[in-house]
């Protein structure tokens, strides 16, 4: 793996995913947060529903190390269904990096379901050192959960979780998509990063989704390209929305 810019040098996904300290440039009304996805070179975010299609052995391994460097991990309930998540932070060596970085073991699950409408075999649900929050518009419960779950009955006012999680003590937060949650956040104007992997793949297809779905943003975002990489082919950036 080779970083390009800002530099040139050898490089490897857990270099390029130590000592962000992106809690460090959070407000005092919301956590800073960041989008991390994968597409192919014309923007498709799936192959066949899922993101496994797009992500290299690289890729996969800079997607848990970022994981590292957030206090809490968002996701929509669509791509929470599909990929059917278990435990956020997989393996003691990256529980142990956490903590050298200041962070709690674990970082916070943060599931986005307007209607509550998950299964409850999630694994995610019945890991017991999984810390969960879960935005909802409902006033139900997911029946069987083992791990610890809190529930933000905000419906989908996502300034007002965000401003939750700011309450909770959360600084930094890495939303996975999909693609329709990556829209509304960035309508909001609550996106201040952008890790994006280039596959080099073209799928096509004009039903495929795109890593921001919905209506045309009233104010289209601009990124400044703060760092790249290359690794088997699929290229690494970073980018920072411009304020």
């Amino acid at each position: 793996m080779r970083l390009l810019l800002p530099e040139r040098r050898a490089t490897s996904p857990d270099e390029l995913a130590s000592g962000l300290r992106l809690g460090e440039r959070a407000s005092g009304e919301r956590p800073y947060l960041a989008l991390n996805m994968v597409s192919s070179l014309d923007g498709k975010a799936t192959l066949d529903g899922r993101t496994r299609g797009l992500s290299s052995e690289l890729d996969r391994e800079l997607f848990h190390q970022l994981r590292t460097q957030v206090d809490a991990v968002m996701v929509g309930a669509g791509t929470m269904r599909e990929e059917r998540y278990g435990r956020m932070i997989k393996s003691e060596q990256l529980r142990a990096k956490r903590r050298a970085e200041g962070l709690d073991p674990d970082a916070i699950g943060v599931i986005v379901s307007a209607r509550l409408a998950l299964p409850p075999d999630l694994p995610c649900l019945h890991e017991p050192e999984q810390p969960l929050v879960i935005c909802t518009g409902s006033d139900a419960e997911l029946p069987g959960a083992i791990a610890p779950v809190e529930y933000e009955r905000v419906g989908d006012d996502l300034p007002l979780l965000m401003a939750r999680l700011r309450e909770r003590g959360v600084r930094s937060v890495l939303c996975e998509g999909g693609p329709t949650l990556n829209s509304h956040l960035l309508a909001a104007g609550l996106v201040d990063e952008l890790f994006l992997t280039l596959h080099p793949l073209l799928a096509g297809g004009a039903d495929a989704l795109t890593i921001v779905a919905g209506r045309t943003l009233v104010a289209p975002a601009g990124l400044d390209l703060v760092s790249l990489a290359e690794g088997e082919g699929d290229l690494f950036t970073r980018w920072r929305v411009r304020r």
